[in-house]
């Protein structure tokens, strides 16, 4: 499959299809996201948290910089100091740019006084981050120094994990299915013959380790185990896909976080009046959505669904006399919220495979059958399927296709 790899590297299929860029201005590891590209990945942002949104989900927002004293008391700084881009204020005060988001999501929990009534709280955040990678292990969009994830983190009581867990699975598999990904599932657990790489004390592991196992068997799912694969805080079910070209990816992230709740003092008050330790959830739907994008681009060959796709539809006029006509689809299919260019440069043999190197969805061709019938002549660019139908008829069934997010 080495060919077929090196045609679908993600790297010349984003150059290609002009979605990203890097410049050596602004550094490596940095990309530089162009319209479309931008487009894709507020495409697939907006659906993660449209699943988030359903199931009781607010966002949140938080700087890109934290005095280093916010990651000394959650553990951070002693394992990732090194890692991390340092800034001093003019005050002499030492700051870093956040490599990571869940301790700022802790301060916003502790701003008030909460009741078990009010749990879980659920916050979600698409935020940048930024990391101080070794040059030669930057590659593409997989290995980056700054990263953009879709997070979340749901402060809740023990009891009530078990759920959150399995809501967050069900966002898993939806957003995962739209795109024919069969995930398996990897219990991440500690490596035990090495406790100084993780933080708390035996009990929480175990404890935290056992809830994970009996949410996978009331699942149903089949599981394997990686010792040592754990975060540092706690344990995590990671969702494994195999792309289109057989290779395996670790890709959504569940985590069970005790240890993080004692560091911050994270509390509700219970049924008793007292006060109650609770735990936090860490999820990554996407992990990050430029390592997402790098799979995504190479599972699919850079050939999107309609409904991801940036450019959906290219209106192709015959010749001169066709454009009036051409510029009616044109303007009717944008004003459905279509996203559609139109093509009247050059022959039409030569706009035809522009479209297809693009790997744009569908054309339209708009001669004097067309013009004369008041239809449109579609050409589907993945099968070849082509059908003549009244406008109308097309914009209903391309938004139909659309909200369904069908994979096609």
């Amino acid at each position: 499959m080495q060919p077929e790899a090196q045609e679908n590297d993600h790297k010349k299929l984003g150059r290609e299809l002009d979605l990203f860029v890097f410049s050596e201005l602004v550094g490596p590891g940095l990309p530089l996201w162009t319209p479309k590209g931008t487009l894709l990945r507020n495409l697939l942002d907006d659906f993660v948290w449209e699943l988030r949104r359903a199931r009781g989900y607010e966002k949140v927002e938080i700087p890109h910089i934290t005095k280093k004293e916010l990651y000394e008391t959650s553990g951070h700084w002693d394992k990732f100091k090194d890692d991390l881009f340092h800034v001093i204020s003019r005050d002499g005060h030492e700051f870093v740019i956040k490599p990571m988001n869940c301790p700022h999501h802790t301060q916003i929990y502790t701003r008030k006084p909460w009741s078990y009534r009010e749990m879980p709280q659920r916050y979600a955040n698409s935020t940048m981050c930024y990391r101080d990678e070794q040059t030669g292990e930057l590659n593409g969009l997989s290995r980056v120094r700054a990263f953009t994830q879709d997070d979340a983190h749901v402060f809740c009581r023990e009891g009530q994990v078990k759920e959150e867990f399995l809501n967050i699975w069900d966002i898993v598999q939806e957003f995962y299915g739209v795109f024919g990904f069969t995930l398996t599932i990897r219990l991440s657990f500690h490596d035990p013959k090495q406790p100084e790489k993780y933080l708390g004390d035996k009990s929480k592991w175990e404890t935290a380790e056992r809830i994970l196992r009996e949410i996978t068997v009331e699942k149903g799912a089949k599981t394997f185990e990686g010792h040592g694969e754990a975060a540092f805080y706690g344990p995590k079910l990671d969702f494994m896909a195999k792309d289109s070209l057989g290779r395996e990816w670790q890709v959504a992230t569940i985590q069970l976080d005790m240890n993080m709740p004692d560091r911050f003092d994270l509390t509700c008050v219970n049924e008793k009046g007292e006060k109650e330790r609770i735990v936090m959830i860490h999820a990554a739907i996407m992990g990050s959505i430029e390592r997402f994008l790098a799979v995504i681009i190479e599972h699919l060959g850079g050939t999107f669904p309609l409904w991801l796709s940036p450019v959906q539809v290219v209106v192709l006029p015959v010749s001169e006399k066709h454009a009036t006509y051409a510029n009616e689809i044109f303007r009717q299919l944008k004003d459905a919220d279509i996203r559609v260019e139109l093509s009247a440069d050059d022959s039409l043999g030569k706009r035809i495979r522009a479209s297809k190197l693009e790997k744009i969805p569908c054309f339209i061709v708009v001669g004097d059958k067309e013009m004369a019938d008041k239809t449109v002549t579609v050409e589907n660019n993945r099968s070849g399927d082509k059908q003549t139908v009244p406008l109308q008829e097309f914009i209903t069934s391309t938004l139909a296709r659309i909200k369904e997010r069908a994979n096609a």
